[in-house]
């Protein structure tokens, strides 16, 4: 069975996050790719909270992972950009609980603006299966 693997060699920098340096994907794996993903609710609310943005957002996620029946474990590449500091240690907790310690390759960056002046993170993620 092709497996998905993550690993960061011991030969270069430990990350400064969690996130995996290197994530494998074996042939014959069906890519995905997934529209940014923000803190919008069902009743298209967008909290001011960054934090509740967090939250909703990674909620939103396992949402369109689950639509077409794949798992966090399914996710090779996130990509964050924020507009706002981000609360790490709530950040953090939100994504242990999400990836459950087995984590993708990941880059985030700081912004000065997003689709709509109220976003103030979007998360995009890219997956195999």
């Amino acid at each position: 069975m092709n497996k998905i693997t993550r690993k960061t060699p011991l030969t270069v920098n430990a990350p400064v996050g969690k996130y995996a340096h290197i994530t494998k994907i074996p042939a014959g794996l069906d890519w995905y790719a997934f529209s940014g993903q923000i803190g919008v609710d069902a009743d298209g609310n967008i909290s001011e909270d960054f934090n509740t943005q967090v939250r909703q957002t990674f909620q939103n996620i396992h949402d369109v992972l689950e639509h077409e029946g794949l798992t966090p474990a399914d996710i090779v590449k996130v990509n964050i950009w924020s507009v706002s500091e981000i609360d790490w240690d709530f950040f953090y907790a939100t994504w242990d609980t999400f990836f459950n310690e087995d984590y993708p390759s990941m880059t985030i960056a700081y912004i000065t603006a997003l689709g709509l002046p109220e976003i103030k993170l979007e998360i995009d993620v890219w997956a195999a299966k």
